[in-house]
């Protein structure tokens, strides 16, 4: 079970570094409306611009310290329950503009994985 956790978080975490510091400016099928940025989809979903900019901030910090609770595990449960609540923000935000399910399945099963991250299930 500590590896799956493990695997988990490195998933969890490059994943998030990824959409936020490499794809950020990409437009995906997973995009909220019909936006082709972040920034946009921050604007689909009526939020103003610096949430888009708080958020994304929380969510790479949140990464960093999902990664480095491999090694400093008092750090593991704070950053995948923080990363499961902004994951939740997404979900409800697809669900607010009435997107199809599809887009919402990436957040939900990060969401997903933060929750079984910081509550593992005992074997």
């Amino acid at each position: 079970m500590h590896y799956l956790t493990i695997a988990l978080q490195i998933i969890v975490s490059l994943s998030i570094l990824n959409v936020w510091l490499i794809q950020n400016k990409k437009a995906t099928q997973w995009r909220g409306g019909d936006a082709n940025t972040i920034m946009d989809e921050f604007k689909v979903y009526g939020l103003p611009e610096w949430s888009c900019y708080l958020i994304g901030t929380l969510k790479v910090i949140l990464a960093l310290l999902l990664l480095a609770s491999i090694w400093f595990s008092i750090l593991k449960q704070p950053a995948a329950l923080g990363l499961a609540f902004l994951l939740l923000g997404s979900v409800i935000m697809h669900l607010k503009i009435n997107d199809p399910f599809k887009k919402s399945i990436p957040a939900l099963l990060f969401l997903l994985m933060c929750l079984f991250i910081a509550f593992p299930l005992p074997l």
